[in-house]
C-alpha cells in the first residue's frame, strides 16, 4: 500500500527530531529547531504534533520502537533460548550504542518531568523486560537454564545493563568496552545458572 504525502512527511519530522535530539537533548529542543532542521515551518511541527510535550514523546518512541523492534524479532525468533539470550545480550549492549544510548538516558531523565514521555518510556521498558523473561523461561523449560524467578532475573539483568550503560556513555573511558561486556555476560550468566563462557 502506497504511504500518504502526510505519512511519509510525519515520518520524516520524526526522523529529524531524533537527530535535533541526540544532539542538543530533549530538555534543549525546541519546536522550532526541529522545523529548521526539516526545512519546513513550525506552524506544520504543531499541525503533526500539537505541542512540543507531544513532538518528543513521539520522537524518542519512534526511535526507540526501532530498538524494541530488533530485540522481539530475537526474543520470538526460532532459535533456542541461549543462543536467543546471547543474541539479545549483545544487541542491548551499550557497546558501540552511545547515541541511542544517550536518547533512552535523556528520554527516563526527561520522563520524571514529562508524564507523556513517562508512560512511553515504561510501556517499551517494560516490553523488552517481558521479551527477556520470556527468553529465560524458554530456557528452564528447556533446560538450559537453572533460574527459578525468570521475571525478577529479567530486571536485574536489565538493571545491570541500564546502569552500566549509563556510566559508559556518560562518563568517558571511566570504563571500557571490555569491562561492560564482561560485566554484562558475568551478571547475566549468574541469574540464569550458566557458566559465562557460554554467553561469550
Amino acid at each position: 500500500m502506497t504511504r500518504s504525502l502526510a505519512e511519509v512527511r510525519l515520518d520524516s519530522l520524526l526522523r529529524t527530531a531524533c537527530e535535533v535530539i541526540v544532539r542538543r537533548g530533549i530538555s534543549n529542543t525546541r519546536t522550532a529547531d526541529v522545523a529548521e532542521a526539516a526545512g519546513v515551518s513550525q506552524a506544520l511541527v504543531f499541525y503533526h504534533f500539537t505541542t512540543k510535550e507531544r513532538l518528543l514523546a513521539q520522537a524518542f518512541e519512534y526511535a526507540a520502537e526501532q530498538d524494541i523492534a530488533r530485540l522481539d524479532a530475537v526474543a520470538r525468533s526460532g532459535a533456542d533460548a541461549l543462543t536467543r539470550l546471547k543474541r539479545l545480550v549483545k544487541l542491548y549492549s551499550p557497546v558501540g550504542r552511545v547515541p541511542a544510548w544517550s536518547l533512552w538516558i535523556d528520554g527516563w531523565a526527561e520522563s520524571m518531568r514529562t508524564p507523556e514521555l513517562e508512560k512511553v518510556c515504561r510501556r517499551l521498558d517494560l516490553r523488552w523486560r517481558q521479551d527477556l523473561s520470556r527468553v529465560i523461561e524458554d530456557g528452564v523449560t528447556e533446560g538450559v537454564f537453572d533460574c527459578p524467578d525468570p521475571t525478577g532475573a529479567a530486571w536485574r539483568i536489565n538493571a545491570v545493563m541500564d546502569g552500566l550503560a549509563l556510566q559508559y556513555a556518560v562518563h568517558e573511558r571511566m570504563i571500557s568496552r571490555r569491562q561492560v561486556t564482561e560485566w554484562v555476560r558475568l551478571s547475566t550468566a549468574r541469574e540464569v545458572g550458566l557458566d559465562p563462557a557460554r554467553l561469550a
